[in-house]
C-alpha cells in the first residue's frame, strides 16, 4: 500500500494556541465568515503539525446562516436555531455562490498559500443538517427528527431536496475555487438503522457527492459501522471509520474499490506518549487490508489535546510501521 498521508478534522486547530489567541472575542459563525482568519486557522495545523493535507476550517451550520437560517452556535452547546422546523413554510431557500463570497475568497487565498498541499473542502450532509433544523440544536436520540422522518415521508423528503442542494452548492464552490477534494460530514447519521438509511437518506447524499464527483470525496460518519457499505455506495470514493470498528472489519463491510480514512480514538493522545505510538501502529497494521488509506483521529481533535502529541501522532505514522 502507499505511503499513507495523515491530516485530522477541521477542529484541529482548537488544540493550538495559536487558535485560540486568533479567536478570542470572536463568535464562531463570524470568523467562519472572514476569509483571513478562514485561511489563518486552516493553514495553523499544516505549519504546525506537517500534515499531508489542509481541512477547510467551516461549520457544519454555515451554509444554513448563509441562507438566512436565525442560528448561532452556542458555546459549550453547538448550534442553536431560534425556530425549529415544522413545515413547508419553513424550508429553507436554496443557496447560490453570492450568499457565501468569503467561502470563494478564502479557498482561493488557502489554494495560493498551500502551493502543492491540497485543500479538502468541507460541508455537512444532508442528515445531520435536517436535525439540526428539525431538534433545534444537538440532540441525544433525535426523536423530533425520526418523528418526522417516520411521520410525514414526504416533508422529510421535501427538507432532505432542499439540503442536499444546498450542501452541494457550497461545496461546489469551494471545488470550483481550487479544492482538491472534498469531505462530506454525516455526524449524526449514525443514529439510523441500515434500512432506513437507504430509504431516507442515502439517495440525499448520493446526490450530493454525484454533483461533486470531478474531486476526490470522502464521506465519514460517527457511529456508523452498520452503515459503512451504504455510505460507500451513496457515491464516496473513501469512506471514513471511527475508532469503534478496526480497518480491517470496516474494509470487509465496504468491500472493493474504495479507500478508507480513519480511526485513531481521539482520547488516546492523552495516554502515556508510548501507548500512543503503538495505538497509531495498530491503525496501520490493520489498515493493510485497504485498497488506501488516510489516517486520521476518529470525529475530532479535542481542544484540550496537547499539540505536541498530535506531531508526535504524524511523525509516527509518517515513520510506518
Amino acid at each position: 500500500m502507499p505511503h499513507t498521508p495523515v491530516w485530522f478534522m477541521r477542529q484541529a486547530g482548537r488544540a493550538l494556541p495559536e487558535y485560540r489567541k486568533l479567536r478570542e472575542g470572536i463568535a464562531m459563525l463570524d470568523s467562519c465568515a472572514r476569509p483571513d482568519m478562514v485561511t489563518e486557522i486552516t493553514l495553523q495545523p499544516v505549519r504546525r503539525l506537517g500534515v499531508d493535507a489542509a481541512i477547510f476550517f467551516s461549520d457544519i451550520v454555515v451554509p444554513l446562516k448563509a441562507v438566512g437560517v436565525d442560528l448561532d452556535i452556542v458555546p459549550g452547546v453547538g448550534p442553536v436555531v431560534a425556530k425549529p422546523f415544522a413545515s413547508v413554510e419553513d424550508l429553507p431557500r436554496a443557496l447560490t455562490p453570492d450568499d457565501v463570497p468569503y467561502i470563494t475568497e478564502a479557498v482561493q487565498q488557502l489554494v495560493g498559500e498551500l502551493g502543492a498541499t491540497p485543500l479538502i473542502g468541507f460541508a455537512g450532509a444532508p442528515f445531520t443538517l435536517a436535525s439540526y433544523l428539525v431538534e433545534g440544536g444537538p440532540s441525544k436520540n433525535h426523536a423530533k427528527t425520526k418523528s418526522l422522518m417516520y411521520g410525514n415521508p414526504e416533508l422529510w423528503s421535501q427538507l432532505l431536496d432542499r439540503l442536499a442542494d444546498i450542501t452541494l452548492a457550497f461545496l461546489r464552490v469551494q471545488v470550483d475555487a481550487g479544492a482538491s477534494a472534498v469531505q462530506l460530514f454525516d455526524s449524526w447519521v449514525g443514529a439510523l438503522p441500515a434500512a432506513d438509511y437507504r430509504t431516507y437518506v442515502q439517495p440525499h447524499s448520493a446526490r450530493v457527492l454525484a454533483a461533486v464527483a470531478d474531486v476526490p470525496r470522502i464521506h465519514f460518519g460517527v457511529g456508523t459501522g452498520e452503515l459503512l457499505a451504504d455510505m460507500g455506495a451513496a457515491g464516496a470514493d473513501v469512506v471514513g471509520v471511527d475508532w469503534r470498528v478496526p480497518l480491517d472489519d470496516a474494509v470487509r463491510r465496504i468491500g472493493p474499490g474504495k479507500a478508507v480514512q480513519g480511526n485513531l480514538d481521539p482520547t488516546l493522545v492523552f495516554a502515556p506518549r508510548e501507548v500512543v505510538q503503538a495505538k497509531v501502529r495498530d491503525v496501520l497494521e490493520a489498515a493493510k487490508a485497504a485498497e488506501g488509506h488516510v489516517f486520521n483521529l476518529g470525529h475530532g481533535v479535542l481542544p484540550e489535546t496537547d499539540p505536541d502529541v498530535l506531531e508526535l501522532v504524524v511523525n509516527t505514522v509518517h515513520a510506518g510501521l
